[in-house]
């Protein structure tokens, strides 16, 4: 896996399909979330830009919240990712998993 390996990509795909770098991210301390900056986060820990450790101490998140921006990501995309629509993806996913 990338984690394992000691060398970071310069810069990965972001979520637009725009590259991402370490000086185009949110910036460290970030307190207004908004979906393209918890997108950009989700796709700089998955091209391992970044490792989930330090995406938590930049951000102050506990693992459990990135963990469920990655879950939405996976699940429903971005658009999972808005606070609005949060009961919506998840009870449409647990119906998913009943049938």
């Amino acid at each position: 896996m990338i984690e394992n390996q000691k060398i970071k990509p310069a810069q990965v795909i972001g979520p637009l399909g725009e590259p991402l770098t370490l000086d185009n991210l949110p910036a460290p301390g970030t307190k207004r979330w908004v979906v393209r900056r918890k997108a950009e986060v989700v796709a700089a820990v998955n091209g391992g830009l970044l490792t989930i450790d330090e995406v938590c101490e930049r951000y102050d998140l506990t693992l459990e919240e990135f963990a469920s921006w990655q879950r939405a990501v996976d699940r429903s995309g971005m658009p999972g990712l808005r606070v609005t629509r949060i009961q919506h993806y998840r009870d449409l996913y647990e119906r998913q998993q009943r049938y």
